[in-house]
């Protein structure tokens, strides 16, 4: 076990920086940089552009730099903690993630426990019970739910909420905590408006696990294991719960790898729909006006995030699933 901790964290180490070098060859593929996406937008306002400034600001940035020295620099910084500097902000770009971070793995979060406590034990009735009116009910939700795309999803429960309840959605804080420190008037303001996203966002997630597991479970439920379980006597419950449920949890373990960046990420359509401040517009934002230390980093800390997931998963599903070895060779 500790071997196999120790190789896969040393494999983890070249994993990123190949995937740092990655990101910061693709940030770096469009033609021009932020200052001159920056100077063409000016000039489209009709504003004068003084050559020197733009010049002086190239040296600050580093932008006169070769592309290795670039990266060089980029990668000590993210080492020691520094994550560069938002050209579009004028500020560091942990101040600029700031509260969107928190926001964002709110809202995340909030979709997972939703999806999870939805799609479960509908999942789970829909297989022991199949081709029951509950089955029926259940696939009727799963297939609606990834009828349609969230976008029009959120237009419609945004129009709902404010209409019937009042509710304004964009922000999900009021104007006058944006500011001020947190107490439960901050918190209460944050939640009061979480339903709508948290549904639109959990609603296509939870759909396509619903039918995921169904499938698993009836897959699992008519191998021969269970048929044998149950002519020993054993109870339905202790059938369900000693193995194929188990077993049948194995893609959504291993979806641990794309579910720690998404907490972070969010949504981007959905906020961006709902006038959420989340960390999703903004990345967006930073890859169009190529404000490259900003898109990089956070790409960097979204990579790093799943490459810790898969590990963990790794780790769940050899204590979930007895069949899984985390060393090699065959067993007696």
């Amino acid at each position: 076990m500790l071997s196999y901790l120790v190789r896969r964290i040393m494999i983890m180490i070249p994993t990123l920086l190949a995937i740092s070098f990655i990101i910061f060859v693709i940030i770096q593929l469009p033609p021009g940089d932020y200052l001159e996406t920056y100077v063409a937008e000016l000039q489209a306002q009709g504003e004068a552009v003084d050559p020197q400034k733009i010049e002086y600001l190239r040296q600050q940035y580093g932008l006169d730099k070769p592309f290795i020295e670039q990266y060089a620099l980029w990668v000590a910084g993210l080492l020691q903690g520094d994550y560069g500097y938002s050209f579009e902000y004028q500020l560091p770009v942990s101040e600029v993630v700031g509260d969107r971070v928190y926001l964002s793995m709110l809202v995340s979060f909030a979709t997972i426990i939703f999806t999870w406590v939805v799609a479960f034990p509908i999942g789970v009735y829909s297989a022991v019970r199949q081709y029951s009116v509950g089955d029926y009910i259940a696939s009727f939700i799963g297939f609606w739910g990834l009828a349609p795309p969230n976008f029009l999803l959120a237009l419609i429960l945004l129009y709902l909420a404010n209409t019937y309840f009042g509710t304004q959605i964009g922000g999900l804080m009021d104007d006058e905590y944006i500011d001020a420190p947190w107490t439960l008037g901050k918190l209460g303001s944050v939640l009061e408006p979480l339903g709508v996203p948290v549904v639109v966002i959990g609603t296509s997630g939870t759909a396509g696990m619903i039918r995921r597991l169904r499938a698993n479970l009836l897959d699992e439920l008519q191998k021969q294991y269970v048929t044998t379980a149950r002519a020993k006597g054993l109870s339905s419950g202790r059938t369900l719960f000693k193995y194929p449920l188990r077993i049948a949890l194995n893609p959504f373990i291993a979806d641990i790898g794309n579910i720690l960046p998404q907490i972070v990420s969010g949504a981007a359509i959905v906020s961006i729909v709902l006038g959420l401040p989340t960390t999703g517009p903004m990345l967006i934002r930073a890859l169009q006006s190529q404000d490259m230390y900003l898109a990089g980093s956070f790409l960097m800390f979204l990579s790093l995030l799943t490459v810790i997931g898969m590990f963990l998963s790794d780790l769940a599903l050899a204590a979930l699933d007895p069949r899984i070895r985390l060393e090699g060779g065959a067993t007696k």
